[in-house]
């Protein structure tokens, strides 16, 4: 079951489907970097949708920018699939009612504390 990439439970994709590129990875790493092709670039064909694509130049060795590469791919898709469960609005229960308006008082009987006190010239 090699020739395959799993996303979630339901969607496997084909390795034939993906599009794979290698080429010189960029940056410090003398001759070899300049040398090896191991930056993997995947590409998903357009036949579902708009191009995924994902680049990785993580390793030195391509094998394992490849896997890297399957494995970025398959999170990315699964996570374009997943739906949020809708929010189901909630009521404050009383006592938290109670808790924020007894703490609004106190906060208000501060900030009156903290008042010049008025003048008695009038």
């Amino acid at each position: 079951m090699d020739d395959v990439l799993r996303v979630n439970r339901s969607l496997v994709i084909p390795l034939d489907e993906l599009e794979w590129r290698f080429t010189a990875s960029g940056g410090p790493g003398g001759q070899h970097a300049n040398r090896s092709n191991t930056r993997a670039e995947v590409r998903l064909v357009e036949r579902f949708g708009p191009v995924v694509r994902v680049v990785v130049d993580a390793e030195r060795s391509q094998r394992r920018n490849r896997v890297l590469a399957q494995e970025r791919l398959a999170a990315r898709l699964a996570a374009a699939l997943r739906v949020d469960p809708p929010r189901t609005p909630t009521k404050p229960t009383a006592g938290s009612r109670q808790r924020r308006l007894s703490e609004k008082r106190r906060r208000g009987e501060q900030k009156r504390q903290r008042q010049r006190p008025p003048s008695d010239d009038g």
